[in-house]
C-alpha cells in the first residue's frame, strides 16, 4: 500500500488564489516601480537636451543678468536630484508644474487634450480590436479566405500612419465631403463624426497587426490533435470553434489587441498633426520645439503610464484566465 504521508508530501503546491494574488501585487509594485524609473529617465533626458528654455521665454535680446536671474527663478541651477525630488514631490500632488510656453498650468493645459486624445484612442480600439479579430478568425477557420485577408493584413501594416491620413483625407473629406477634413468638433455627435477619419486612419496599422496574430493563433489551435478529435467524434462545428478554439487562442490574441492599444497612444501624435486635433499629441509637438520641458515630461509620463498600465492589466488577466500562469517558479 502507498506511503500516502509521503505522497502529500511529494505533491506540488496548489495552484489556487494566494498564488495569483501574489503574482497579481508584484505585478502592480513592478508597475509602480517601472513608472518611477521612467519619470527619472524622462527628466534626466529633458535635462541635458539641447536648448535653453530661458532663452525661448525672455528671447535673444535679454541681458546675461536677466537670463541668470530667470534661471535661478525657475531652479534650473539647482542639482538634477534636487530638481527631480522637486519635481516628483509636486507631481505627487497634482503639480505638474507651469508651462513656459502657454503661461497656463500645465495640469489645466493638458486636461482638456487628454479627453479629446483618449476619444480618439477609444475609438480606434473599438474598431481595431473588433476587425482584427473578425477578420483573423474568419482567416484562421476558413482557408480559402486566408490569402486574401492575409494579404491585406501586410498591405495594412505596410501603410505608415500619415499616409493613410492623407489619401482619407484626399478621398472622404475633399472630394467625397462626407467627413471634416480637420479639428475634433464640439459635442459628442460632432466629435464622433470628426473623428471618424483619424480613428480609421490610427488604427489600419495595429488593426492589421490584430489580424495577423488572430490567424495565426486560431489557426494553431485549429490543428491540434484535440480538435481533429472533436471532429471526428461528430461534435458540431460550432461548438469546436467556440470551445476549443476561439478560448484556446484568446489569450495571445488579448496580449496583442492590449499592446496595440497601448501603441496608439504614442500613434495618436501622428494623426493630430494630420487632422490638426488638439490632443495632447500636437500639444507635444509644439512643446518640444519650443523647449516647454514640463509639458512634455508631463505628455511622456501620461503615455509611459497608459502603456504601462494596459501591460500590468495584461499580465493579471493572463493570471486569472491561465492556470499555467499560476504556477509556482
Amino acid at each position: 500500500m502507498p506511503d500516502l504521508t509521503e505522497e502529500v508530501a511529494t505533491r506540488p503546491p496548489a495552484r489556487g488564489r494566494s498564488g495569483a494574488g501574489g503574482q497579481i501585487v508584484s505585478a502592480a509594485l513592478g508597475a509602480a516601480g517601472t513608472i518611477l524609473a521612467a519619470s527619472f529617465v524622462i527628466f534626466t533626458a529633458l535635462s541635458f537636451a539641447p536648448g535653453d528654455p530661458v532663452a525661448q521665454i525672455l528671447g535673444a535680446k535679454a541681458t546675461d543678468e536677466a537670463r541668470a536671474a530667470k534661471r535661478a527663478e525657475l531652479g534650473l541651477d539647482d542639482p538634477l536630484l534636487e530638481r527631480y525630488w522637486h519635481w516628483l514631490t509636486s507631481a505627487l500632488h497634482g503639480d505638474l508644474g507651469v508651462s513656459l510656453t502657454f503661461r497656463e498650468d500645465v495640469t489645466s493645459l493638458i486636461g482638456p487634450r487628454l479627453e479629446t486624445t483618449f476619444l480618439l484612442v477609444g475609438s480606434a480600439a473599438v474598431l481595431m480590436v473588433t476587425v482584427g479579430i473578425l477578420l483573423g478568425s474568419l482567416a484562421g477557420i476558413r482557408p480559402g479566405w486566408r490569402p486574401t485577408i492575409t494579404g491585406l493584413a501586410g498591405l495594412g501594416i505596410s501603410i505608415p500612419t500619415f499616409v493613410a491620413a492623407s489619401a482619407l483625407i484626399s478621398v472622404f473629406a475633399v472630394k467625397l465631403g462626407w467627413f471634416p477634413t480637420f479639428g475634433a468638433g464640439e459635442g459628442l455627435t460632432d466629435r464622433i463624426r470628426h473623428l471618424v477619419l483619424p480613428a480609421i486612419a490610427l488604427s489600419v496599422g495595429f488593426g492589421a497587426y490584430i489580424t495577423q496574430i488572430t490567424a495565426a493563433a486560431v489557426r494553431e489551435e485549429a490543428e491540434k490533435e484535440h480538435v481533429m478529435t472533436s471532429r471526428g467524434r461528430g461534435i458540431p462545428a460550432r461548438q469546436i470553434i467556440r470551445k476549443h478554439i476561439l478560448r484556446n487562442a484568446a489569450l495571445p490574441v488579448m496580449t496583442a489587441s492590449g499592446l496595440a492599444v497601448a501603441g496608439l497612444v504614442s500613434g495618436a501624435v501622428v494623426v493630430e498633426q494630420a487632422f490638426a486635433i488638439d490632443g495632447i499629441g500636437s500639444l507635444l509637438v509644439k512643446s518640444t520645439s519650443s523647449k516647454d520641458y514640463s509639458v512634455v515630461l508631463a505628455i511622456s509620463l501620461v503615455i509611459v503610464i497608459v502603456f504601462v498600465v494596459v501591460t500590468t492589466i495584461i499580465d493579471v488577466a493572463q493570471v486569472l484566465l491561465d492556470p499555467r500562469e499560476r504556477t509556482p517558479r
